[in-house]
C-alpha cells in the first residue's frame, strides 16, 4: 500500500478515535475516559489485533507528532493574557516547580535503584517528568536510552492526567495556581493541555511550570545522580 495512503489512514483513524472518546468523556466525566488515556489503549489494541507494525502506523502518526511543537508554542497566548497575575506569583511558582523537579528526579532514582534495574534504565527514567525533547537529551547525556526515556515521559504524562483528579481531591487542592504547578512540573505538555481544559489560569501556570521544570531538571539531574547513586 502506498505510504501516503497509509499516512492518511493513520491520521483519519486517530482523529475518529479521539472524537468518539472525547464525546464519551463529555457524557461520562472520568479519568478513565480521557481521550489521551483511552484513545492510546484503543489504538494500541487495534495495532495488536490487526497485526499492524508500529512503524507503519507512525507513517501518519509522525505527521500528527510534528504538530506537538506548534501546539506547545500556542500555549504562549494564554500565558501572555495572564502575564500580570503570573508575574506576581513567580516566586511561589518557581519554588513549587523546583520542589517538584527534585522530587521527580530523586523518586525515579530511588525507586528504580531499589528495584535493582540496570543503570541505563535509571538514567532513562530520571527525566520522566519533563517534555520529550529535553528528556531524551538529558537521558542521552547521562548514558540512558532516548527511546526508553520517551516512553517514560508518555507514561508520566498520561499517569499524571489520569491520577490528578483523585490526588487533588485527596489532598483538597482546589486553587488553579497549585494545580497548574503540579501538572506542569509532573506531567509536562500532556498535563498542561489537560490543565488548559480546566481553566486558562491553570493552563498558563502549568506552561510556566513545564518550562521551568525542563530547565531545572537539566541542571540538577547529574547532581542528583552523583549524590544518590
Amino acid at each position: 500500500m502506498n505510504s501516503l495512503l497509509i499516512g492518511f489512514l493513520s491520521i483519519i483513524v486517530t482523529l475518529i478515535v479521539y472524537i468518539l472518546i472525547w464525546k464519551l468523556h463529555q457524557k461520562i466525566t472520568s479519568p478513565i475516559t480521557l481521550p489521551i488515556f483511552l484513545g492510546s489503549i484503543i489504538i494500541i489494541a487495534g495495532l495488536v489485533v490487526f497485526d499492524i507494525p508500529y512503524v507503519t502506523y507512525m507513517i501518519g502518526g509522525e505527521w500528527i507528532n510534528q504538530l506537538l511543537g506548534p501546539a506547545v508554542v500556542a500555549l504562549a497566548y494564554p500565558l501572555y493574557k495572564q502575564r500580570h497575575l503570573i508575574s506576581k506569583l513567580i516566586v511561589p511558582v518557581l519554588c513549587g516547580t523546583t520542589v517538584g523537579a527534585i522530587v521527580g528526579v530523586s523518586s525515579g532514582i530511588l525507586l528504580a535503584g531499589w528495584s535493582g534495574v540496570d543503570d541505563f534504565i535509571i538514567y532513562s527514567l530520571i527525566p520522566k517528568s519533563v517534555t520529550t525533547p529535553v528528556s531524551m537529551a538529558v537521558a542521552d547525556s547521562m548514558g540512558g536510552v532516548m527511546s526508553l526515556a520517551a516512553v517514560f515521559v508518555i507514561i508520566a504524562g498520561i499517569g499524571g492526567v489520569v491520577m490528578s483528579p483523585w490526588v487533588f481531591k485527596l489532598f483538597n487542592i482546589e486553587h488553579a495556581i497549585s494545580r497548574g504547578v503540579g501538572m506542569g512540573s509532573a506531567s509536562h505538555a500532556i498535563g498542561t493541555a489537560h490543565s488548559m481544559e480546566s481553566s486558562q489560569l491553570e493552563g498558563s501556570v502549568s506552561t510556566i511550570a513545564m518550562v521551568l521544570s525542563a530547565v531545572i531538571v537539566s541542571l540538577i539531574a547529574p547532581i542528583m545522580v552523583f549524590l544518590i547513586m
